[in-house]
């Protein structure tokens, strides 16, 4: 136990090394990048390392991840190759993990969020630092948000007065 508090360190909970014979990977799948969640105190360390090592994820870097899951309850890992989101979240669950599909969406229909805050697309640029000119070509299909505007356009959706707070100027 470590000194410090009275969890477990880290090192305690991993267990052996896993050996790279082991690992039964998966045949293929897609790459995927996932936000894992754990309670320290009830989690596997050796089996997430096993069921990321399974998605390719070299048996190193799944190990560095496994750790940072115990010591936080909380990572960001991008896996080489995922079969099958429900089948991970049971392997997941199984070991007191919870798997969610980490980053922005595919794409945001910007007209609907607008509509949804009840603002003209001249409000809604002016309220969120956007372009309206900008505004108006996604909403008219000209062009599509960039990788950081859906982000911070899922943010606005689901939590817009925090982007109000981030925007207000304290100068």
């Amino acid at each position: 136990m470590n000194s410090d508090s009275m969890k477990p360190s880290s090192a305690a909970r991993s267990g052996r090394p896993v050996p790279h014979r082991d690992v039964c990977r998966v045949l293929s799948g897609s790459p995927a990048t996932l936000a894992l969640r754990a309670d320290a105190h009830r989690a596997d360390a050796p089996g997430v390392s096993l069921v990321l090592a399974k998605r390719h994820l070299s048996l190193r870097s799944a190990r560095v991840a496994a750790t940072k899951l115990f010591d936080t309850g909380f990572v960001v890992v991008i896996l080489p190759a995922l079969e099958n989101l429900e089948i991970l979240r049971s392997e997941f669950a199984d070991l007191q993990v919870d798997a969610v599909l980490h980053g922005p969406p595919d794409r945001v229909d910007v007209k609907r969020l607008r509509e949804r805050q009840g603002l003209t697309q001249e409000e809604f640029a002016t309220e969120f630092g956007l372009d309206l000119s900008t505004l108006r070509n996604w909403e008219q299909g000209r062009s599509e948000p960039d990788t950081a505007t859906r982000t911070l356009l899922r943010t606005i959706a689901a939590h817009p007065a925090a982007v109000h707070a981030a925007l207000k100027r304290q100068d």
